[in-house]
């Protein structure tokens, strides 16, 4: 025993280190890109094209960040504020809305049915670069074209979303509770409402937080639809600008400190929506 004790841990030990390199190197390879935002943010012009980047010297944070809302007028606040309305409330209705669609596919009998769920999957596999033609020729024939409209309502459906929707569904929502509301005389709005939406509260915050990041990333589609730069999302009004800084490099700066802060409320939306995600699916798994 005590013989081959030694040599029975020793491929566990290995097997550990092995799994503690990888996630270190993970994490380092996760994290160097996102300090290096935060140093270059930090510095002027000339620092950028140096190799000071890792030093403290010239540390402009202050002054980037003032040339950043000064810069054209104010325009980078404006792309902020657009991107907020895009991606906030556009996901926040998209996730009510693709909730809705997998809860019905899920506790609802009508015809077709798992053939329009497998138009549903199938979407899923549609990239999103390939509908930006025909949802412009859309807009362009209802006149929504260089609008808000034309950017927020294509986002609303996600199919993704509607396939999550329907598999929370499934595991939080029992069909009992359903009939001893049905029982209790709650109308099928009223039981979805007041029962099923708070069971589905986990399912709602995992398809809000993927609606927010895809719609806060999104690009093609606002640079397609729009023209006018007040209604820019930050993504775009950033490319804009990274564009001009080949021929005016003071846009250089302010690009790499508006890309800092275009990560913030990401960063945000996870921190604090996390504990009822995490706690929704623990509760889940207890069930």
């Amino acid at each position: 025993m005590s013989a081959t004790g030694p040599t029975m841990l020793r491929p566990r030990l290995l097997g550990r280190a092995t799994v503690n390199a990888v996630v270190a190197i993970s994490v380092v390879y996760t994290l160097l890109p996102v300090l290096w935002l935060v140093l270059a943010a930090a510095k002027n012009r000339d620092a950028l094209f140096s190799s000071d980047l890792l030093s403290l010297s010239d540390f402009s944070f202050a002054r980037n960040l003032t040339d950043l809302f000064a810069m054209d007028g104010g325009l980078y606040g404006r792309w902020y504020v657009n991107s907020l309305l895009y991606a906030v409330l556009g996901a926040a209705v998209g996730a009510l809305v693709s909730v809705a669609c997998g809860y019905a596919f899920d506790k609802y009998r009508f015809r077709h049915k798992e053939k329009l769920f497998g138009l549903v999957l199938a979407a899923v596999m549609v990239p999103q670069t390939v509908l930006a033609l025909p949802l412009y020729l859309m807009a362009s024939e209802a006149g929504l074209v260089n609008t808000f409209w034309a950017v927020f309502v294509p986002v609303l459906f996600n199919p993704f979303g509607v396939y999550l929707g329907r598999i929370f569904s499934q595991g939080y929502v029992p069909d009992e509770v359903l009939e001893a509301a049905r029982i209790d005389g709650a109308g099928e709005l009223t039981m979805y409402a007041r029962v099923a939406l708070r069971m589905l509260g986990p399912g709602l915050v995992t398809v809000f937080l993927f609606q927010l990041t895809a719609i806060w990333n999104n690009f093609f589609l606002p640079m397609v639809m729009l023209s006018d730069q007040d209604l820019y999302p930050v993504s775009l009004g950033l490319y804009a600008w990274n564009s001009s800084a080949s021929v005016s490099p003071e846009y250089y700066p302010v690009v790499i400190m508006g890309s800092l802060l275009a990560v913030v409320p990401l960063i945000l939306a996870f921190v604090l929506l996390q504990r009822f995600w995490r706690s929704g699916l623990t509760a889940g798994a207890v069930k």
